[in-house]
């Protein structure tokens, strides 16, 4: 199966053109992290994983230090994602081996896992910033099965603790349950 980044990179890059610069030190629903560390996460992985695609990869793992947000961020973070979306679109990005992260993983894995970064952080920004984010729900249900796959087994730096959410609720928000997120999460007053 072949998937294409392209809406969801599309939607999370609204959600960056959307911060306000006041926004940057703000919570995210990654515990400890905030807006400017999630932004800069977000780039590294981007990037990462388009070179995962390109079968060039990269050693280390995206850093959520603030420090490392590039001062160009709101063109910088959305053609990030513009390329990763792009590099995906080549068939052979989904064939083979590659790694991210320093994790070797099947093509077509590395493609679904790209999916789900760029998912959920998409939604954790837009959470943490009172804006609206809207994923297709084949991709929150692509990101959900690969979340699920782990079953009890889950790495405890990937995700938190399994927050129940009804059989029923809308797809992204069975989604973020599965990855340890409050579908309802509010950044403090």
């Amino acid at each position: 199966m072949t998937i294409d980044l392209g809406p969801a990179a599309a939607a999370t890059a609204g959600v960056v053109a959307g911060i306000r610069d006041d926004q940057l030190t703000a919570p995210t629903p990654c515990d400890g992290t905030t807006v400017a560390g999630l932004l800069g996460h977000l780039a590294g992985l981007a990037y990462a994983f388009r070179m995962a695609a390109e079968k060039t990869p990269v050693d280390g793992t995206a850093s959520t230090d603030p420090a490392h947000l590039p001062a160009d961020w709101r063109t910088f973070v959305p053609a990030q994602l513009d390329a990763l979306a792009a590099a995906w679109r080549d068939p052979a990005a989904h064939e083979g081996m590659t790694a991210a992260g320093g994790v070797d993983m099947p093509g077509e894995v590395a493609a679904v896992v790209a999916l789900d970064e760029v998912v959920v952080h998409g939604w954790d920004l837009a959470a943490a910033t009172g804006q609206r984010y809207e994923v297709a729900d084949a991709d929150a249900d692509t990101c959900r099965a690969f979340a699920e796959s782990f079953g009890d087994d889950r790495p405890p730096d990937l995700y938190g603790p399994v927050v129940p959410v009804p059989a029923d609720a809308p797809a992204l928000d069975r989604l973020l349950g599965v990855t340890g997120r409050d579908p309802g999460w509010k950044p403090p007053a």
